[in-house]
């Protein structure tokens, strides 16, 4: 298995792999301290550039953890020598060369899976049972929520270095922070149009959009509310679904979901998850679809929907207006 891109994803990948109990690793990276970690901590063979680790290492599965500029290619590249893909949130930071992805991977009947961890994670498995089996009736409007703070997510790094700071990498929280739109669509179904207001409201040195809040309307009347930012010094992330006949919360720091009943009633249920499961998930998900050829369970067109939504609200809040997905 190559990891390419050895930092902070690329890392708790490294050490799930391993966890997993996969024999052989290797890391591509252009920093060679990144490389010597990965060496020392993994017993991974090491490469500079992606180029060297595919011919070098022959992987059966590639892991692509670089900034989203470089996912597409580099993708590409793991498929043209033969091997699966696991290709980390988000797709790309736009929408040039999916076909090429598509037509590659279709061509070669490779694995493709993106790394929407959310999905695997129990609270939001539970959610998604509840929805399908209308425990509070159809769900008519949903308020989502992320927030928190960048030069936190990665304390050892400087924040104004990451490619989540800068445009060019296919930086900013509408694609860096797009978990909350994936599983609104796992929820729902893709939307029929989307309203964004975005921009950069903190102090911090970014060139992107650090604040976002999207209105997605979906072709059965149901509405969503994803507000994302990272500007938030305390951390939240949670979620309320409300139908006729109550609501059901989710809330990432309790670990819980809450059903309350229109007559008051309160059901809640609790988890007990690590956040870690769900990465681990994902990577035995994708593992298990190298080893059988099984699809995933989600993979390269639930990630192009969701970043096609993600760039939709970019273009919303540039240009102020609605914005109708085909």
């Amino acid at each position: 298995m190559l990891v390419v891109g050895a930092g902070s994803i690329g890392r708790r990948h490294l050490s799930n792999l391993r966890k997993l109990g996969v024999p052989r690793l290797a890391a591509c990276d252009p920093h060679p301290e990144r490389l010597e970690y990965a060496a020392l901590e993994f017993q991974a063979e090491c490469f500079p550039a992606i180029e060297a680790g595919l011919e070098n290492f022959r992987p059966d599965a590639v892991l692509v953890c670089t900034p989203p500029v470089c996912h597409v290619q580099q993708a590409i590249q793991a498929l043209r020598a033969g091997a699966h893909v696991f290709i980390e949130k988000p797709l790309s930071g736009g929408l040039g060369g999916l076909d090429e992805l598509r037509s590659e991977a279709a061509q070669r009947r490779a694995i493709v899976q993106v790394g929407y961890n959310l999905r695997f994670h129990p609270p939001i498995e539970k959610l998604k049972q509840l929805v399908d089996e209308v425990v509070v009736g159809k769900i008519l409007w949903a308020q989502i929520e992320s927030g928190s703070y960048l030069p936190d997510w990665r304390p050892w790094q400087d924040y104004r270095k990451s490619y989540t700071a800068r445009r060019e990498l296919g930086g900013g929280i509408l694609l860096d922070g797009s978990h909350e739109i994936d599983y609104a669509t796992w929820l729902f179904g893709a939307p029929r149009e989307v309203v964004c207001m975005a921009g950069k409201v903190s102090g911090l040195d970014v060139n992107v959009e650090d604040c976002a809040s999207i209105l997605m309307r979906f072709p059965d009347g149901t509405r969503a509310d994803v507000h994302i930012d990272f500007v938030q010094r305390t951390y939240s992330r949670k979620c309320t679904l409300v139908g006729p006949e109550g609501k059901l919360h989710w809330d990432f720091k309790a670990n819980a979901i809450e059903i309350v009943r229109t007559n008051g009633a309160l059901e809640t249920l609790k988890f007990d998850c690590e956040v870690n499961e769900m990465y681990l998930a994902e990577l035995s998900n994708f593992l298990e679809s190298v080893e059988t050829g099984v699809p995933p369970r989600f993979g390269l067109e639930d990630a192009i929907l969701t970043l096609r939504i993600a760039l939709a609200a970019r273009r919303s809040a540039e240009e102020k207006m609605w914005v109708t997905l085909a």
